[in-house]
């Protein structure tokens, strides 16, 4: 076994721990289609950029004041104008390896854990703004354009297993955030094999992040509950887990089996 193989293997461990199931091989089959290569790089570019939002909206609702709220909305500022003012690459200054927050963040004085979730959440999003260009980056040497595909089922699902009152909502969406990260560091590494040399070595630099990500949002979730979240996890797990092997007639990066698949078995 090569260094890397080991690298995986040992990331992998507490992520297939944690997840209630593997990805079907019909996604993997589905995924790894030549027709299918273009809305995967799409959805993962989007889904990057979501990912980043999500933790963003997370930090400004709970831990900042309104002062620091408008820095991380300046932050964000490029990548939206990207996204939603027509995709043109020359007029946006994406900025995320040299940060791009321009002050330190206040923490709320209510929240006692301000202080960590905006550690932890910024980390983040720098990371996920960089992942973001990356895969632009790739879709641009290969000539795929950039679309705002609209969202499948998956984050949807899980959001309806939220709860609605807080701390619960918090802690709750702190632990669909962990599935997330978890399930896109599990479909990397399931999905390079079969790549090209280029999209392998990118998919698989991505594991380690993915997998930090996954045990920040968990540990959040832990520590801002202050007591056993076990039942909470496995609910949301179960969840996680039906909307990755139940039918889906959208192919997207979190997508479940595809439907034509299912409707031959």
């Amino acid at each position: 076994m090569d260094n890397t193989q080991h690298m995986v293997n040992e990331l992998l461990k507490p992520i297939n721990q944690f997840l209630q199931c593997e990805t079907p091989d019909s996604w993997i089959d589905e995924a790894i289609k030549p027709d299918n290569l273009i809305p995967l790089l799409v959805d993962h570019c989007n889904c990057e950029l979501k990912a980043s939002q999500t933790a963003m909206f997370m930090v400004r609702k709970y831990a900042v004041d309104k002062q620091s709220g408008a820095a991380l909305m300046a932050w964000a500022k490029p990548y939206e104008d990207f996204v939603y003012g027509g995709n043109d690459r020359s007029t946006v200054d994406f900025h995320s390896k040299k940060n791009g927050l321009l002050a330190p963040l206040t923490p709320r004085s209510d929240f006692s854990h301000g202080q960590e979730l905006i550690d932890k959440m910024v980390r983040l999003i720098k990371e996920e703004f960089h992942h973001f260009e990356q895969v632009l980056e790739i879709m641009d040497k290969r000539g795929i354009p950039y679309s705002n595909l609209h969202a499948g089922r998956y984050a949807k699902g899980l959001m309806k297993a939220v709860r609605t009152h807080e701390p619960a909502t918090l802690i709750d969406k702190l632990i669909v955030g962990a599935y997330i990260e978890a399930r896109s560091c599990e479909r990397f590494a399931k999905l390079a094999p079969y790549l090209d040399p280029e999209l392998k070595k990118f998919y698989i630099s991505l594991l380690r992040s993915e997998a930090r990500h996954y045990q920040d949002y968990l540990t959040l979730a832990e520590k801002i509950a202050g007591t056993n979240i076990a039942d909470r996890i496995r609910a949301i797990g179960s969840k996680e887990a039906e909307l990755v092997t139940t039918p889906d007639d959208t192919f997207r990066f979190h997508s479940g089996i595809p439907a034509t698949t299912a409707a031959c078995v």
